[in-house]
């Protein structure tokens, strides 16, 4: 069962251009019953471990914008364990109350990219890559045509990488919801290269989140972190095979209403066993 939870994690990372690795978290606790932190913390791992396949697959292709990457990367990882350290804190039932919103404004976001702009939901981490596609990185606040290194560039990189970074040390999430709204907001590149380099954040800001939920936890279930690991494996590379041909804004609707199904269930479950 959990290289199967991990198999749904990795395809749905790889058929998303955001919000894809939220699916993590109600998956390992309606079907494992772990608790939220520790789903947290496997979700957290399997994450990074799976889109650290992804920006290997991006790698030689030069669809990855190192310095917005960096950037956003380093202020998400500078925050991820601080998030980790609060969400240790909170009650398990508050902490999942604030998964459960966030999943659904994660839904509401993939829903409305799918009506607005079907066109995006082509765009996957798991596609192909056609080279004609890639264009020049130019920071908006750029007066030159050139991807803008200032100050205040690098510092709107910097701030919307520690929101990620809280936000996946909470909660388990990647983040891509933020990142690549953000990176075609600031820096105006393609959706393609904003969905590439947003996978490599996530492999660094949740890589992080994960050695922090170690430091704290002693007791980690390796093995099936490593059976999750292994699935969403299985999940990006299948992904890359289906990508071109199932990838759109119907599944990514489809998505949409899997997640706010999923997410609801989860906290009904909750409540429900709380009760009894």
């Amino acid at each position: 069962m959990s290289v199967a939870i991990g198999l749904v994690i990795g395809l749905i990372l790889g058929l998303t251009g955001a919000g894809g690795s939220i699916f993590a978290v109600p998956l390992l606790m309606l079907l494992l019953g772990l608790s939220i932190n520790d789903a947290i913390g496997i979700a957290l791992g399997a994450v990074a471990v799976s889109a650290l396949i992804g920006t290997l697959s991006n790698w030689r292709a030069q669809y990855i914008l190192w310095v917005p990457a960096l950037s956003l990367g380093l202020g998400g990882a500078l925050v991820a364990p601080t998030g980790n350290y609060f969400g240790a804190q909170l009650p398990p039932t508050l902490l999942l109350i604030g998964f459960c919103l966030l999943a659904f404004i994660i839904a509401g976001i993939m829903w409305r990219q799918a009506v607005i702009s079907p066109e995006r939901a082509n765009v996957v981490r798991s596609g192909h890559i056609v080279e004609n596609d890639l264009i020049q990185p130019i920071c908006r606040f750029s007066p030159d045509d050139q991807f803008d290194t200032s100050p205040k560039c690098i510092a709107a990189l910097i701030s919307c990488g520690l929101v990620v970074g809280l936000l996946s040390g909470l909660f388990g999430v990647g983040g891509g919801f933020l990142i690549v709204p953000a990176l075609l907001f600031i820096t105006q590149v393609s959706m393609r290269q904003a969905v590439a380099t947003s996978l490599l954040v996530i492999c660094v800001v949740g890589g992080t989140g994960f050695a922090s939920f170690v430091a704290s936890n002693s007791t980690i279930d390796w093995i099936l972190l490593a059976q999750v690991c292994v699935g969403g494996l299985l999940g990006m590379l299948g992904g890359r095979l289906v990508a071109d041909k199932v990838a759109g804004a119907q599944l990514q609707r489809i998505f949409a209403l899997a997640l706010v199904a999923i997410a609801s269930v989860t906290l009904t479950n909750k409540f429900i066993t709380e009760m009894i």
